[in-house]
């Protein structure tokens, strides 16, 4: 009886290590994620937009935010590295071109300043640190995406990137020039002075 006893435990023992374990295994090693994605094209729109120059530029952004007192149950901080690539360059539905064609001569007025096109940018959080009592939302990491932005906007205002396409623009107007003047017509133009 005793004998009969002790197998039937140890069958059961053997049946609860193998229950754990597998439960043990499929919890570390087996995670399960799921992602859904919903893609909605709201409009396209036709532009005529001409990038002459891009500059790139890489910062740190230290953040830090904290209730009445900087230590850390109250302290929320971030230290985010922002790579980003500023496009400059001109919005062309601004500029009027007329042709006279008795004339044979070309007329391009209301030559637009450079602006910036876009800013592609990308953060990466290096260290998140968080206090019990103060803790990141989603509108926390709004926050640093558009400040960020907003940075980066201002230290391409800063640079020479303006400069860089204006004379770009010059050297796209001389070759438009010369081929104008290669098929026997005449270009004309009103320089602009950049404002900046």
């Amino acid at each position: 009886m005793i004998k009969k006893l002790l197998l039937l435990l140890g069958i059961l023992t053997m049946c609860f290590g193998i229950f754990w374990g597998t439960r043990y295994y499929y919890t570390w090693d087996m995670t399960t994620t799921e992602e859904q994605s919903v893609v909605l094209k709201n409009r396209i729109e036709t532009v005529a937009k001409m990038v002459t120059v891009e500059g790139y530029f890489s910062e740190v952004y230290d953040y830090k935010s904290y209730w009445g007192y900087d230590f850390s149950p109250f302290r929320k901080k971030a230290l985010v590295r922002v790579k980003a690539k500023v496009s400059v360059g001109y919005d062309l539905e601004q500029m009027k071109i007329e042709t006279r064609a008795g004339e044979k001569k070309v007329i391009i007025s209301n030559l637009p300043d450079p602006e910036i096109l876009s800013i592609d940018h990308d953060l990466d959080y290096y260290d998140l640190s968080q206090g019990t009592f103060n803790t990141f939302s989603a509108e926390d990491y709004n926050k640093i995406n558009s400040t960020a932005k907003e940075l980066i906007e201002s230290k391409a205002k800063e640079s020479d990137l303006f400069i860089t396409a204006d004379e770009q623009s010059n050297k796209m107007l001389e070759m438009i020039e010369y081929m104008v003047e290669s098929a026997g017509w005449e270009l004309e133009y009103a320089p602009r002075e950049l404002k900046n």
